[in-house]
């Protein structure tokens, strides 16, 4: 039976098309597009006519991609953004229209950050060495950044904090690069909600940090040196903090346009990864700080295959 999982957040909308088998699921197709439906979002608590209209596109694309492969089920979540947005009921309305083509009834859901925590885990720690274990998993979105620790028996604390690449930079990074003043703006938000979450998540306890989702993969390429971005060579790959930060620090100090000439960098993703770049930061701070870890394991299965697997 083929599944079919669309994970709709802040920055963009992604497809997986899988395929149930004896040793779990296969990929079918597996796709990314920049929507950036979290557009203003921070600011006016409404989602802008035009990402609702490049979002429209992405999924209408992603259902010909479903209905062409016989794709038998079908689950679509939305996260940060939509659970902000005051008119998503708009955004409801075009899913349903859609999704309804491939499975009667199906229509994006809204999901807590204790789901979306879970399954971002179940995603990112399937080929992981059990032996690793304790996992802290932490998925930076474009508005909001899930901490999850747990191990091969399941999650056993979870956050969600509302910081994410588009909701830094939308709210303190306004030059071009930032400027020194909006950088330890953007880290003192960073820090305070970090700190809520840590309240809730005992990082303390973990051996192992994955990170999962479109910033922490572009860092991995460019702490590798890789020339172009490359998938098979950043998954389960691993980094010192001394090469992560490096990188970060250069992104820190870079016009959007020089970022771009970076190989591995997607085109719609860097405006926006000079914040996400603060929270690694933070996060590798506190990583070192209060688990002892020093380096990061980058995982490409994330919420997307956690979504898959819920309807296999």
């Amino acid at each position: 039976m083929r599944v079919g999982a669309v994970d709709c957040g802040t920055n963009s909308i992604r497809l997986l098309i899988a395929e149930g088998g004896a040793d779990g699921l296969s990929d079918v197709h597996r796709e990314m597009r920049i929507v950036r439906l979290g557009q203003g979002v921070d600011a006016t608590g409404e989602f802008a006519p035009e990402a609702l209209a490049r979002t429209e596109a992405a999924l209408a694309d992603y259902v010909a991609l479903m209905r062409e492969h016989e794709v038998a089920r079908v689950r679509m979540v939305a996260t940060s953004a939509a659970r902000d947005a005051g008119n998503r009921d708009e955004f409801f309305a075009m899913t349903a229209r859609l999704l309804g083509t491939v499975a009667d009834g199906a229509v994006a859901e809204v999901i807590t950050g204790t789901e979306e925590a879970q399954l971002s885990f179940r995603g990112a720690v399937g080929e992981l060495d059990p032996t690793a274990a304790p996992f802290i998993v932490v998925d930076l979105g474009g508005g909001s950044t899930e901490l999850v620790l747990g191990d091969g028996d399941g999650v056993s604390a979870s956050f969600s904090a509302n910081i994410g690449c588009v909701r830094i930079k939308e709210r303190c990074l306004h030059t071009d690069p930032p400027t020194a003043d909006e950088v330890e703006q953007a880290r003192a938000v960073v820090a305070e909600r970090l700190d809520e979450a840590l309240r809730a998540v005992p990082v303390e306890g973990a051996h192992t940090w994955v990170g999962v989702a479109g910033t922490f993969t572009t860092l991995a390429a460019l702490a590798h040196r890789l020339p172009v971005y490359d998938p098979a060579a950043i998954h389960l790959s691993r980094t010192g903090f001394g090469a992560l930060l490096d990188v970060c620090s250069d992104l820190l100090g870079m016009t959007a346009r020089q970022r771009l000439e970076l190989g591995p960098m997607h085109e719609g993703r860097a405006d926006v990864i000079a914040g996400g770049a603060i929270v690694v930061q933070e996060l590798a701070r506190v990583m070192s700080e209060r688990a002892g870890i020093g380096e990061l394991v980058v995982s490409e299965h994330d919420i997307l295959d956690g979504i898959a697997l819920s309807i296999a």
